[in-house]
């Protein structure tokens, strides 16, 4: 029977196993001296109580291949935090946003400090750079708890081309956001912005968020790659499902509850499903407002609110609800594929039975 406080158990573990690997490469950057503590501290302040969503999907994909539990399997799971910590630590940078996890950004802390200290020089480009650097270390010190987390070899290699092929989508799929945005929506129709918005949250989100790190897990734990099928497209349809539920959150979420000013993705401009259903059913009139209050720096609260007022009126959150729902269903169906298929262990598909609520759930 799946017990909540599973998660919450393998949580703290991964979050040990993150303090860890933070230590342990401090002291390899003691020889730089104190003045490094910039740099770490961006790394530990981002990475301390995150969800560990990533990290326990590869757990549970390890464990539903008949893998056991151990620290070593923890290690390699807390891995993923690393990847998501560089790519959140970038992400930030080329978004420009204020806030992450309700604290300032990694790249804002360090220009306030930079201004703090009366240093020389612009304090945005230094916090800006120091922020790539703390993503460059996470990418550094994920590829170095992959290697090292105490699996044996060949497990590990079993899963080496799939980790390897994540970190590289990834980098495409945060180049895909950037040129839609730069390309814009103008001369497509609806169904064309809805595959756009639907084809970035794939390669920039849904594939490293659950499927890839499930199906790392499952290589690493002895499945044999002809039996991956319906983890695939549970990591796909929960993965998307995920994203769904961030871009709603990222406009009608509580800032107590997301760590971020409500409508932050709208003045950044974020070409989502929601905005592709607003604009594709709005008059003309809601659809020039939409337009012309998008991706305002200075969109105040009441501008916010009339762009949510023309998503509901026009029925888009209800479509990505909707969406949101199937997804949810399919990735429970997939579930029930994997039991049927005898190659998976019952206990861990339980828990992505209940991960598929978790991970869709109407708040943060």
């Amino acid at each position: 029977m799946f017990n909540p406080t599973d998660l919450e158990a393998l949580r703290a573990r991964v979050q040990q196993a993150i303090e860890q690997q933070i230590a342990d490469g401090g002291r390899v950057l003691d020889e730089i001296g104190d003045e490094i503590a910039p740099l770490t501290g961006a790394v530990s302040g981002l990475l301390r109580g995150g969800k560990g969503l990533r990290a326990g999907f590869l757990y549970w994909g390890y464990r539903a291949a008949g893998g056991s539990d151990s620290d070593a399997l923890v290690r390699l799971a807390a891995s993923m935090e690393f990847f998501q910590g560089a790519a959140l630590l970038h992400d930030d940078v080329m978004d420009r946003s204020d806030t992450r996890r309700g604290q300032p950004a990694a790249h804002r802390a360090v220009a306030a400090l930079h201004r703090a200290q009366g240093w020389a020089g612009d304090a945005d480009r230094f916090g800006e750079g120091t922020a790539i650097l703390a993503g460059d270390l996470c990418l550094t010190w994920c590829d170095e708890m992959y290697a090292t987390c105490g699996l044996p070899d060949d497990a590990l290699a079993r899963g080496r081309s799939q980790f390897d092929g994540m970190r590289t989508q990834l980098m495409g799929g945060q180049f895909l956001d950037l040129l839609e945005a730069a390309r814009g929506w103008s001369g497509l129709d609806l169904d064309a912005r809805i595959a756009s918005a639907r084809k970035v949250i794939r390669f920039k989100s849904a594939k490293y968020t659950i499927e890839q790190p499930l199906v790392i897990g499952a290589l690493v734990g002895g499945t044999d790659r002809a039996a991956l099928e319906p983890l695939s497209t549970y990591g796909l349809a929960l993965g998307e499902a995920f994203q769904l539920r961030d871009d709603v959150l990222g406009v009608f979420g509580d800032p107590e509850a997301t760590g971020k000013p409500a409508g932050d993705d709208l003045r950044e401009g974020k070409l989502t499903l929601l905005v592709a259903h607003a604009l594709g059913a709005a008059d003309d009139d809601d659809r020039a407002t939409v337009e012309t209050l998008l991706g305002r720096d200075d969109l105040d609260q009441a501008g916010v609110g009339t762009i949510r007022g023309i998503m509901t009126a026009t029925g888009a959150v209800d479509r990505v609800e909707t969406l949101i729902t199937t997804l949810a269903d399919d990735a429970h169906a997939a579930v029930e594929k994997a039991r049927a298929c005898g190659q998976f262990d019952e206990q861990p598909l339980d828990v992505l039975d209940e991960l598929v609520g978790v991970s869709t759930a109407r708040y943060a």
